[in-house]
């Protein structure tokens, strides 16, 4: 009997999560805030680019340097192309130099900054134009994204501009996971919120981030957050709080070409971050993980368990709001449907890459990325 109490009050706390988050104002869940290069007739391929630097950090990128450069190139003339080599030790940097980039060789960083950051500090140092493009070395770009980029910024008096970029889902472990990946984010960092002047939310995606470069030198660039794991949504932050605007939002136009035919990649890829979004508190872990019990099994999957007639409204009410607000992402990826039933499952693997990311940390490794450990202050 009381088995069954507990359990019912969890569906209830379940079922009240996911349709409050249905009903909240901003709709975190929607598809709304993107940017895309629009039909080819809209933009001159020929386009004027030379008010933009791009800078493009690249550690061990070999596989993937040449193709993000073809897309740069594909923008339009006169863009500034910087690549910071970062120690890399296969053929990135000659790859990059064939490609026509500037290559700034990258030094060790110094104790207590990111390899990322430290290799974008050392190419802004060389960046003269009044808008710095950081680009990942795995972004492939759509002729017209950065001119559509430049006008919005321009046009809306940003001086922040940042495009979630699609992520690849051509195996199975990619249609699973990746789709939920950009969900999960923006209920983290609602877009509609981020966007919003007067909102303290903050986001950027890192991937693909158009910045006016005075403002960035202005807030300190990258040594006021030289030691951020979540660089992207730290520098939104930084800007957003001098009172300037920011967007993010999703676009087709900025593509990872960085596959993942495995579950460990991803697995990392999360784990690297995970206890981070979570402030490194005890606290919210617990906090995090009730939730997603109750959100992901408890109020779905309770009459698996118990035959009461409760259950099984609960969990067509856990059902109905799950799949409502998972549909709107799911659409824009053009994925099926019915991947929205396997959101349990793809609920309790990032549970369980979020734990991993926690014990990791207690043993004292904040993160571990490119072949560079950082270690957590338990450790320091």
């Amino acid at each position: 009997m009381m088995v069954e109490l507990i359990l019912l009050y969890v569906s209830v706390f379940g079922v009240l999560c996911w349709w409050s988050l249905l009903l909240l104002p901003w709709c975190p869940w929607g598809t709304r805030e993107k940017l895309e290069a629009g039909i080819a007739e809209n933009f001159n391929e020929a386009e004027e680019l030379s008010s933009i630097t791009v800078l493009i950090p690249a550690r061990n990128e070999g596989p993937y340097i040449g193709h993000t450069l073809e897309g740069v190139r594909a923008q339009g003339a006169g863009a500034h192309i910087i690549v910071i080599d970062d120690q890399s030790v296969d053929d990135t940097a000659e790859q990059a130099k064939r490609c026509g980039a500037q290559i700034v060789s990258g030094i060790t960083p110094p104790v207590g900054w990111s390899g990322k950051l430290w290799a974008l500090e050392q190419g802004l140092r060389k960046v003269r134009t009044p808008y710095t493009l950081l680009l990942d070395a795995d972004i492939e770009l759509v002729p017209g994204i950065v001119t559509q980029l430049q006008r919005k910024a321009r046009d809306e008096n940003l001086a922040l501009v940042s495009l979630m970029a699609e992520p690849p889902m051509k195996s199975f472990i990619e249609r699973l996971l990746m789709p939920a990946f950009i969900f999960f984010f923006k209920l983290l960092y609602p877009f509609r919120l981020a966007n919003k002047p007067t909102s303290r939310v903050a986001a950027a995606a890192g991937g693909c981030i158009l910045v006016e470069t005075q403002v960035l030198r202005s807030i300190g660039a990258f040594a006021n957050l030289h030691n951020a794991l979540i660089d992207d949504c730290t520098l939104a932050a930084h800007i957003k709080r001098t009172g300037l605007r920011t967007w993010v939002g999703l676009s087709h136009a900025a593509r990872s070409h960085r596959g993942y035919q495995e579950l460990m990649p991803i697995w990392e890829m999360v784990a690297r971050t995970a206890y981070t979004q979570l402030k490194y508190s005890l606290f919210l872990l617990v906090i995090c993980t009730v939730v997603m019990i109750s959100m992901f099994w408890a109020a779905p999957l309770g009459f698996l368990m118990l035959s009461a007639q409760e259950f099984y409204m609960l969990s067509i009410l856990a059902w109905m709001a799950m799949f409502f607000t998972y549909i709107p992402t799911l659409i824009y990826y053009q994925r099926s449907l019915l991947w929205g039933f396997t959101l349990p499952i793809i609920g309790t693997l990032y549970l369980a890459m979020t734990w991993t990311s926690a014990l990791r940390y207690w043993r004292g490794e904040r993160a571990c990325w490119k072949d560079r450990r950082y270690e957590s202050k338990t450790n320091n």
